[in-house]
Parts: C-alpha cells; structure tokens; sequence
C-alpha cells in the first residue's frame, strides 16, 4: 500500500505527489501515462530504488520505507534485458539462486520449471546473443519468476521490441501473471498495453493519479479532459458546448440531451465529449453532416475526420476536428458530405476550467439502434 507517497529530487523537483493506492495481493496494476508523469518514479519507490520523501510504503502491513530493495522480497524486470552475455540462459536464469546460496540440485530443479513455464527448454544453453529480442525478454522474466519473489515490478519491459513481438509477449505475460497469481505492478506509456493487461489502471500526469479503477470504468467514464484524451486511439472527440434549453450547441448543431444529461446541472459552457466508435451510418439518434477531410483505412475499419469552422467565443485550439471509427465497408468518400448518427446519451461533458466529467455516472450505452 502506498500512503501519501511523494518524491521531491535535490534540486526542489516534485516528480510524484501524494499517491495513495492499495494493491490487493496478486492483483495486476499498471501504472501509465505520458513520458515524465513519474510513474517510473513510483515504481522505483517500491522497488526501493528510490527514497521516498513523504508518506509511508507497506507491504503486507509492514513499513518499507526504510528497508532495503533486498528486504522487499521484490523482483523487478526491467525495459533492458540486463543479461549476462557471457553466461548461457540457464545460467542467467539460475544467477539470483546462486547468489541466494540455493543447493545446486533445488536450483537446476527451479530452473527447469521456470524454463518450461516460459518456452526456453531447448534454449537452455545457448547464450544471449543466439537469442530474439522477445526470447531475450523472457530469460530477464525467467530470472525474476525463479525467486518466487511476493511481487514482480515491470518497467516498460515490452518497449524495446517490435510491434509484432510486443502482441506476442504482452499475451505471454498476461497468461503467466495469471498461472502464478503474483502481485504485479507495471509501467508503460502504451494505453493498449494497459488496457489490455490490468485489471486496474492507474493513469498518471505531472506527478499525480488522474484516476484508478478497471479500463472499462476509465474508458467509459473518464474522471477529466486528461483520461478522456489519454485513454483510446483516436481518442474521445471534445467539442466546445453551450448549454441551452434545448440541448447542447456545438458544431454539429445541437444536440439533444439524453435521459442522464437531463439529470446533470451544468454550467453555462462546457466541453462536450464522444467516442469516434460511438458515430454510425445508420440513421438512428442525433447526426450531423460535414466535408470527410480525409479518410484512413486500417483494413478492418475506417477512421473519418471531419474539421469545422469554429463556431464559439471560448474556443483555444483552433478549429474542432471530429474523428468517427466506422466499419471497413464505410460509403463515405474523402472530399465529399456526409451524414453520421449518435446516441446522445454517449455524450458525456466536462468543465472546461478544471476538466472534470460533469456526466451523471451510469452505464455507458451502445450505439444508436443497439
């Protein structure tokens, strides 16, 4: 449990402040945001790897702050792969029980398991340089997984590998943190790591937690304008709104507020908020119509931007762009108009001076007509 955990640097620099979370035993927390949001820096803290300057750390309710990373029954697998060139996978797998003092036949004998566990009978003796980059990052795992230590701390282990070793090694790992049902707590930059391999995510920026809770809670109802456009590729389309008596005024015209809305007492002008899966060519719901600026296809589906003039007095940033994820058999055509339909009740708003999601919290709903 971190308690009121902050890290301030010699030079007067606050990288983490005030994170308080609990992490229930073999539990898998990922940390995650932006590069200098200090999640790395809250993993090295329990790691022990760096001293805290405020608040208390406990691991099974005994005080860690003082302790050293040894004494924290911890292993750590890091973004380099850290392996001894010189000594063959065997050997790197078993160093962390020599070091331990382990009887020869005990080790060989955890060695073996751990190897099976991870695919690396038959690479046994070969040396790291024999190896892929993914085989490479299992050994590193290997080593950690041998002490059978109370936790394993992951620091973007998966960010040196291409994409396609990173899908395979992301299964990999989220299965074998599974079979053991060790305590893991992860950092990356990458939302689809995170929301693929947590059961809680932790999204952090400028040194504090934005939000905590599962990625279908953080993906449905974003805590502010920070998780709106951190988490979803593309992410949540904002929109200036005024609020009128008949809905809210954007630049797709106005939109008509659902049953939640109608429940939420909001400010003159907000920010208005909608997933680009949440547009759909069948009429059903709001629309609006606008010029396809340009369209992307991944093969299985389409991304439609959509860019309009800007159309209210609180605008910043230039003129609202739209993206809509539609299917791969989309009719729409760069250049040309085109009509797309919502759900109102998918829209959700926030206050445009502090960030915060006004929207009632219920259920997100699916798309017009679903």
């Amino acid at each position: 449990m971190l308690d009121g955990v902050s890290k301030r640097f010699a030079d007067g620099t606050t990288a983490v402040r005030d994170v308080t979370l609990t992490i229930a035993d073999r539990e898998f927390v990922i940390l995650v945001g932006p590069s200098g949001c200090g999640k790395s820096t809250t993993l090295n803290m329990i790691a022990g790897l760096e001293r805290i300057s405020e608040g208390e750390l406990r691991i099974d309710g005994r005080r860690m702050n003082e302790r050293p990373p040894r004494d924290r029954d911890i292993a750590m697998v890091f973004q380099s792969y850290a392996l001894y060139p010189h000594m063959t996978v065997r050997e790197n797998i078993a160093f962390p029980l020599k070091l331990a003092r382990m009887p020869k036949t005990e080790a060989a004998a955890k060695v073996r398991r751990t190897a099976e566990l991870l695919d690396l009978t038959e690479h046994l003796d070969r040396k790291p340089a024999a190896l892929s980059g993914g085989q490479r990052q299992r050994v590193a795992m290997g080593r950690a997984i041998v002490r059978n230590p109370k936790a394993f701390l992951m620091d973007e282990p998966l960010s040196n590998l291409d994409a396609k070793l990173r899908l395979q090694m992301r299964t990999a790992i989220a299965r074998l943190q599974k079979t053991l049902g060790t305590t893991t707590v992860y950092v990356t930059h990458d939302q689809t790591e995170a929301m693929t391999l947590g059961d809680r995510i932790v999204i952090m920026d400028s040194g504090l937690v934005q939000q905590v809770g599962t990625p279908q809670e953080l993906y449905d109802h974003p805590a502010n304008l920070f998780v709106a456009g951190f988490l979803g590729s593309p992410p949540m389309n904002t929109l200036p709104a005024e609020v009128t008596s008949d809905g809210l005024a954007t630049v797709l015209g106005t939109i008509p507020y659902g049953s939640r809305l109608r429940r939420a007492v909001l400010p003159h002008q907000v920010v208005a908020g909608i997933r680009p899966e949440d547009f759909q060519e069948t009429p059903a719901g709001a629309s609006f119509t606008g010029t396809v600026d340009l369209l992307e296809s991944t093969g299985a589906e389409q991304l439609a931007y959509f860019t309009f003039a800007a159309g209210l007095s609180f605008e910043r940033d230039g003129p609202p762009q739209v993206v809509a994820r539609l299917g791969s058999r989309s009719g729409l055509r760069a250049g040309e108009p085109a009509t797309l339909w919502f759900n109102p009740d998918a829209v959700q708003v926030f206050d445009p001076a502090t960030g915060a999601n006004l929207t009632p919290r219920v259920p997100r709903p699916g798309r017009p007509g679903g």
